[in-house]
């Protein structure tokens, strides 16, 4: 019989964490100040703890794991590697198909892979209260629950198309003690803001960013945590990859191509930076790391690689990256974890030097995919990762067609188990595709912060 499931033993998790930084041609553009100078750490020492902002700036290409984090880590990890075998035969292609299963986190996530870790260095820094943000719910209950894992107060800003229309992440997050309010809110300067010009808003991951970084900048015992975009939360996430480089070595196979859903970067780059150092080196040159994003939100695809903010308003320094202007608004589309104005600096740096590649792909194809998936594995993925499937899927048709029998890996970033009223949009057909409008695009890049 064909082995269809690769798993790891608990003492085979990863002790380290891989820094893509150490291994890349060019090092990366720093953050800037509102000056338009580099911004040092003791600037963002008011919303970040040490031991992040030295993992956000190191160049050093392995980081160890604390011990502690690692025994949380043991709740799900590893997560398995699974080819997925009906799927290849539904499809009637040569293609092998593999697929690293994340939604078996307690949260139903990746994001637990760096919520844990934030959670305990605020801990150990003596932080009392969290501040996040969070769009589709994945990133608000990892770190309500790394939150409870540590005793720490959270409270979690989330996009009110959102909040609106996945009501049970939220019950989840406060299952597990946080505090959600609809963003934007009249509790910070930033949320009143939009609500007087907007007062319809269905807000943006931009929106709660703002929020959420002012309420930690006001408070000496509050600290903010991001789910996205930073160079140290890739950083935690390449444990997916780590893992999934052990565990083809069991398989006896490599990856010819790799997917993954890419809003901020975490989980592409989670899965995909650990198999980079491979393909820099000269040893897997063809290997093709693939970014796969909505084309409603098509940041890498036809955002513009400049400077720009990270949220709405300008608290966050400036970031040299793909991005479609921090006032861009996104419709609101079901995949809300993907609804980020802009992307990774480290993912953006990669893509725009050719090292990575990026595609769009339509709400209602996505969903297709994500239920073709589903009947043929058995597991209802999520919004985002139906991205990811539909990427791969279309690759394996192209195998079909050429006849090549290529290895695809894709990251299934969760299950969606609290996305069924999008599933059930879907089979009624109610849910349309949303190509956002080039003039909409050059409109927002219009407002672009001025970095000579």
């Amino acid at each position: 019989m064909q082995a269809t499931r690769f798993v790891l033993e608990q003492h085979e998790i990863p002790t380290h964490w891989y820094n893509v930084v150490a291994d890349i041609p060019n090092p990366p553009l720093p953050p800037l100040g509102p000056d338009g100078k580099p911004v040092g750490p003791e600037q963002m020492l008011a919303i970040f703890p040490g031991p992040i902002l030295e993992q956000e700036m190191s160049g050093e290409r392995w980081i160890p794991i604390p011990d502690e984090v690692r025994e949380i880590y043991r709740l799900w990890r590893p997560s398995p590697l699974m080819r997925a075998v009906r799927l290849e035969q539904a499809l009637g292609t040569p293609a092998r198909i593999y697929y690293k299963n994340e939604g078996v986190s307690p949260a139903g996530s990746h994001k637990p892979n760096t919520a844990v870790p934030q959670a305990y260095y605020n801990k150990q820094v003596g932080i009392k209260r969290l501040t996040t943000e969070t769009g589709a719910g994945q990133w608000g209950s990892s770190m309500a629950f790394a939150g409870q894992m540590f005793g720490l107060e959270v409270r979690v800003y989330m996009v009110k198309v959102s909040y609106q229309q996945k009501p049970f992440r939220r019950s989840m997050m406060q299952t597990w003690g946080a505090e959600v309010l609809a963003s934007p809110t009249d509790r910070t300067q930033a949320g009143r803001g939009i609500l007087a010009a907007h007062p319809d808003s269905d807000g943006s991951l931009g929106i709660a960013i703002s929020e959420a970084v002012e309420e930690a900048a006001g408070r000496p015992d509050t600290n903010y945590c991001l789910g996205s975009v930073l160079n140290h939360v890739l950083l935690h996430q390449t444990i997916i990859g780590l893992e999934a480089r052990k565990q083809f070595e069991k398989a006896g196979d490599w990856p010819d191509v790799i997917f993954g859903p890419c809003g901020g970067g975490s989980s592409f780059g989670g899965i995909a930076l650990p198999f980079l150092a491979d393909k820099a080196a000269g040893k897997t040159p063809n290997l093709r790391l693939v970014a796969v994003e909505p084309t409603s939100c098509p940041t890498l695809t036809r955002g513009a690689y400049a400077y720009d903010y990270g949220d709405a308003t300008g608290y966050t320094p400036i970031m040299k990256m793909y991005t479609l202007g921090h006032d861009f608004m996104p419709p609101g589309i079901h995949a809300g974890g993907l609804r980020y104005h802009g992307d990774s600096p480290l993912v953006s740096q990669l893509v725009h030097e050719g090292l990575m590649e990026a595609v769009a792909v339509p709400q209602v194809a996505t969903f297709e995919a994500g239920v073709l998936f589903a009947r043929a594995e058995g597991i209802v993925p999520a919004p985002e990762s139906c991205h990811a499937i539909r990427a791969a899927i279309d690759e394996a048709l192209r195998c079909k067609a050429t006849g090549e029998p290529k290895t695809i890996l894709f990251n299934l970033t969760g299950h969606g188990h609290f996305d069924m009223a999008s599933y059930d949009r879907f089979f009624s057909g109610k849910l349309e595709d949303f190509d956002y409008p080039a003039e909409a695009i050059q409109e927002s890049l219009r407002h672009l912060p001025k970095v000579d």
